[in-house]
């Protein structure tokens, strides 16, 4: 009889047990799922947004929520989606995706910018890196890097093309032009001649002679043509 009792106060136990137990628990059913990345593509060429539209189309965690065809755009769109990252090409009317880069950043430090650009020399990456972009492509090497980059800068990182990254390293020791010294060699790239371009900064033409001087030791140039060629090729001015 005893054996009997304790069979029976055994069995609510087991019924219980078994209970709790029926069914399946997987613990991934609790946990919500996993928001895609949110992205905004600004370029003024709808064929490479239509492009990169395609490509993100086929990655379950990425979306493009939104699309700019400028600068300042651009800015409007990041203030009313907050998109997690920013496709920005750089050469661009209205405003350039430079200055967006830097209003955007500005407004919103948290934001996450990678450029999409055709430019590979180092002055144009430095000025965007330092603008706050995280990530700077060439667009010709979007297939190869493009959603690496995208993940990558997500998760906090940086993404350089390997090009531009050969760039700025070769550079790297090198005194940069000043902010007046890119001025006058601006201005030279125009055409203009010491006179004009020291009437011009209201400078004088000696004083233009000397900057001339220090540009072409600093870009290692022979003379005034080659020196405006290798700024225009490393991105230090523009046309």
């Amino acid at each position: 009889m005893i054996i009997a009792q304790d069979r029976m106060d055994l069995e609510p136990s087991r019924r219980l047990s078994g209970a709790m137990q029926s069914g399946p628990t997987h613990s991934h059913d609790m946990q919500p799922a996993t928001s895609p990345i949110s992205i905004l593509v600004v370029d003024d060429h709808a064929l490479l947004r239509e492009g990169v539209r395609a490509m993100l189309a086929t990655q379950m965690d990425m979306q493009i929520v939104g699309e700019a065809d400028n600068g300042r755009h651009a800015i409007a769109e990041y203030d009313r989606l907050r998109p997690d990252i920013v496709l920005m090409d750089l050469q661009m009317a209205d405003m350039s995706g430079l200055d967006a880069i830097a209003q955007i950043r500005e407004r919103h430090p948290g934001a996450r910018i990678i450029v999409l650009t055709t430019y590979s020399g180092d002055g144009r990456a430095i000025k965007a890196l330092r603008a706050g972009a995280m990530g700077y492509l060439l667009k010709a090497s979007l297939r190869k890097q493009l959603l690496d980059a995208i993940r990558s800068v997500h998760l906090g990182g940086k993404h350089l093309d390997a090009t531009v990254a050969t760039a700025i390293a070769l550079h790297v020791l090198e005194d940069p032009l000043t902010e007046r010294e890119i001025a006058v060699l601006s201005l030279a790239a125009w055409g203009n001649s010491n006179k004009l371009v020291a009437a011009r900064l209201n400078i004088t033409e000696e004083t233009v002679k000397g900057h001339m001087k220090s540009i072409f030791s600093k870009l290692d140039a022979t003379d005034r043509t080659h020196a405006v060629t290798l700024a225009i090729k490393r991105g230090l001015i523009e046309l």
